[in-house]
């Protein structure tokens, strides 16, 4: 039964950020919201959804290794697997000028991260704690975020249309309940993951960061991985990483702002390598987009190699 829970809330998690996606952007689009902050507000909650609720439920239980673990896990799987398997379906261009900020910003709020949790180390104290004066902190670079992406949307304010409003009140009864009922599966979801996932992990004598790491962190990208091979198929190559890209900067600055501030995290000293290895990827698909302006197939390749080589570490690290 425990399995079948499992299954049963990573359904509820991948469909409700289904329906809150498309009933939040409905509405949005309805109030003529430019489709830029649609894209990377709406879009990149609705999509980092799963791993908050998991997050901030795992938190609450105490259960600090589920709650950073599934955030760097799924990172790490985003910027490896996902964008791996995306460019080798379509290769994706880097021309936004949007996209180019956004990954350096992801770049800074992940080195942030890692000073933040490096007590040990900075300040010789006996553990690494994320407490809730650094969630604070990581808050107002989410704020510092958000004034761009509204300086963005702003800007591009024009190209807005107006037929893109929902016009009937059906429409408007139609997507009130999709946003609704998409929050409570991913509410629902998240707890049946957590419960289940951890039991699971004590039961093989797993970790409770490697559950984070592995089973959690892949569950909660599902959304990210159908979103993004879904652009990929459609040959939307900048919606396809701009999903990933703004999916990771919510992951560390809203996702753990909020859970940090909620309940303060006792930090596993390992994760601190798995930190380290995200921020080296980060630079790594940085540094694609920079020299070729796109990620090809060979740096598809070599991305989803990278992960299968990271599971494997971290599987026989435990």
């Amino acid at each position: 039964m425990v399995y079948i829970f499992l299954v049963v809330g990573f359904v509820l998690l991948i469909k409700g950020a289904n329906l809150f996606v498309d009933g939040s952007s409905n509405i949005a689009r309805s109030f003529q919201v430019s489709p830029l902050l649609i894209g990377l507000t709406i879009v990149a909650f609705g999509t980092s959804s799963p791993e908050a609720t998991v997050s901030i439920i795992a938190a609450l239980e105490e259960n600090a290794g589920v709650a950073l673990g599934n955030v760097v896990g799924s990172n790490i799987l985003n910027i490896t697997l996902v964008v791996g398997v995306a460019a080798f379906i379509y290769p994706l261009k880097v021309e936004s000028e949007t996209i180019r900020k956004e990954i350096p910003f992801t770049l800074l709020a992940s080195v942030a991260l890692l000073i933040l949790i490096s007590d040990v180390l900075l300040q010789t104290v006996s553990e690494n704690l994320l407490t809730r004066g650094d969630g604070f902190i990581i808050m107002l670079f989410f704020m510092i975020f958000l004034y761009y992406i509204f300086e963005v949307a702003r800007n591009s304010r024009e190209k807005v249309k107006s037929e893109t409003k929902v016009k009937d009140s059906s429409s408007w009864k139609k997507n009130i309940i999709y946003t609704i009922g998409g929050l409570v599966g991913i509410i629902f979801g998240g707890e049946l993951v957590v419960k289940n996932a951890t039991e699971i992990a004590f039961s093989f004598g797993m970790s409770e960061t490697l559950i984070g790491l592995t089973i959690v962190a892949i569950g909660t990208s599902l959304p990210e991985l159908i979103t993004s091979i879904t652009a990929a198929l459609k040959k939307e190559s900048e919606i396809a990483l701009g999903n990933i890209v703004g999916s990771n900067i919510f992951n560390i600055l809203f996702v753990l702002g909020v859970t940090a501030v909620i309940h303060p995290l006792a930090v596993n000293g390992k994760i601190i390598i798995d930190i380290i290895i995200m921020i080296l990827l980060t630079g790594t698909l940085l540094l694609f987009s920079r020299t070729n302006y796109k990620i090809g197939k060979f740096e598809g390749m070599f991305l989803v190699i990278v992960y299968i080589i990271y599971m494997i570490f971290i599987i026989i690290r435990n």
